[in-house]
Order: C-alpha cells, then structure tokens, then sequence
C-alpha cells in the first residue's frame, strides 16, 4: 500500500512536470543568464535531500486526507486563470514576473499532489523542504528592486562609518564617495544582493538543521541581514583604500569586479560562530532542574 502511493505521488509529480516542462526550461535558461538567479537549481536538490534524510518517517502506516489537496489545488488552478486573463488583457510583464508566477502555481499543483497521497503526519515532516521550494520562485521585479535600493543604502552608511572610523579624507553624497583622486559610487552591482540572498537562504536551512526553538531560529535568521550589510560596507571601504593607497586603477581590479565570494566566505566566519553559540546556548538548562542536596 505505501508503495502504491509512493508511485501515484511519483507519477503525479511526474506528469506536473511534463505540463510545465516548458516553464521549467525557460526558469533554467532563465537562470543560466541570470547570476543573481544562479543558486535556483540547487534549491530543488537541497529540498529532496532534507526528505531523503527523513524518509524513513515518512511510511507511518497513516491514511492520507485527500481533502487537503484541495485548496493547495484550487489556488494553483486560480493564479494560472489569473496570469492566462492578464496576458489575455495585454499584461506584459518582466521575464522574472511571469515566471514567479508559474513556478508559485506549480507549486501549490506539486503541494496538492503530496496532500493527496500522504499522511498528515508525513506530511509535517517535509514540510519544510516543501516549503523551501519557494527559493525556487524569481523575486518579482519590483521587489528585487526595493531589496537592491535598500542594500546600497545602508551598505553606503555603513560604509560611511568605515571611512570615518579610519580617518579618511572623503566627502559622501548619497551613494557617492568622493575620496582623494577617485570617486566611487556604490551602483546596484554593488549592492550584494546576489550573495545577501544566498546568506538568506542558508541561514534558514541551518536554523532548521542545527537549532530548536523559534526564538533562537528567529534570531539567527534577522542576524544575516545586518552581516551582510556590514560585509558590504566593508567591501566598499576596502575597495576605497586600496584605490587611495594603491592607486585609483584598483577600481578595475580583481578584488573589485570579481571578488564578491571573499567577502561571502569572509563573512561565514561571524556566521558560523553565532550559530555555534546558539547551538551551545541550547545545551544548557535555563535553570537549574534539581537543588543540590544539603547535609
């Protein structure tokens, strides 16, 4: 019987996929020329290693509630009436747009197929690698947007306190850092959005793996915003000396146009050890559970 429905699902999931093969080849060509995007193949291995890990918990012996598929089913069904009436209406939106709307209906689709052959109780197990298969869905422009403006922002205050800490000569305006014979201006490609996103991505999925409790998860997550607008500034401020104190063609070097993952990897540091200092925190007993004994 649990064999049975394991093949239903799989055929089930298998025919989503032959329907919206051609939405999938267009998010992966879509991926390939995009670098922000680069990460969305891995999230989909990521999601069936979590279940491949739990597998074992998942045949319960537990009948399935095949009534939950259908508001999973009915919100899938309603956003592609949604975007067919758009574009019907003359709706042309950005490549990133329409695709987050397709992927968001096939996962609701692939969501429905899971109530439909498993167990409630199976399906508490994986509902967070179900759940992470919404980093599979591209940002809405507008939103990718409003990300990038607010990363520049604070990266160039950031930044700011940087150059003020260290003494340096330099006037700011805005974005704009006027420094002895160069200026620099912190353009959407600094924004770091790629790998803010990517830092995202992965303190959630450690948050799941390593800790417990929704307070210590919680505060792990908020924590990567802030790091990675610091490991920005910081990116900027070093770039900025280097130009003043090596010289103004630092602009076009290395560290400059391709050294993003040094900064991503120098920022794992800070990021590996609050994790490591929630994870202790869990070890230990709020309170003491026993009083010692008195003679």
């Amino acid at each position: 019987m649990f064999k049975g429905r394991w093949w239903g699902l799989g055929v089930t999931l298998a025919g989503l996929f032959v329907a919206f093969g051609g939405v999938l080849a267009e998010l992966a060509r879509f991926c390939w020329g995009q670098d922000l995007y680069s990460y969305i193949p891995l999230i989909p291995v990521v999601s069936g290693y979590v279940v491949w890990v739990r597998r074992r918990g998942l045949n319960d012996g537990l009948l399935p509630r095949p009534w939950l598929a259908a508001p999973p089913a009915v919100l899938g069904a309603a956003i592609l009436a949604a975007h067919a009436r758009a574009a019907a209406a003359g709706w042309l939106p950005l490549e990133s747009d329409s695709l987050a709307v397709m992927v968001v209906s096939l996962l609701f689709f692939a969501t429905a197929a899971c109530c439909l052959f498993l167990s409630p109780a199976a399906l508490r197990k994986i509902a967070f690698p179900l759940g992470f298969l919404v980093f599979a869905v591209p940002m809405p422009g507008a939103f990718r947007d409003g990300l990038e403006r607010l990363l520049q922002d604070w990266s160039a205050v950031v930044a700011d306190g940087f150059f003020s800490a260290s003494f340096t000569t330099y006037w700011r305006d805005g974005l704009v850092f006027h420094l002895l014979g160069i200026t620099i201006q912190v353009a959407p490609e600094c924004s770091g959005i790629r790998s803010t996103l990517v830092l995202f991505i992965l303190s959630i999925l450690a948050a799941h793996l390593y800790l417990q409790g929704f307070w210590r998860r919680a505060a792990f997550i908020a924590f990567v915003l802030p790091l990675a607008i610091v490991r920005n500034g910081f990116r900027i401020w070093v770039i900025g000396e280097l130009c003043i104190h090596v010289g103004p063609e630092m602009i076009n070097s290395y560290i400059h146009r391709r050294g993003g993952p040094i900064f991503f990897a120098l920022s794992l540091v800070p990021f590996y050890w609050f994790l490591q200092r929630l994870r202790r925190g869990e070890n230990l007993p709020a309170y003491p559970q026993t009083l010692p004994k008195t003679t």
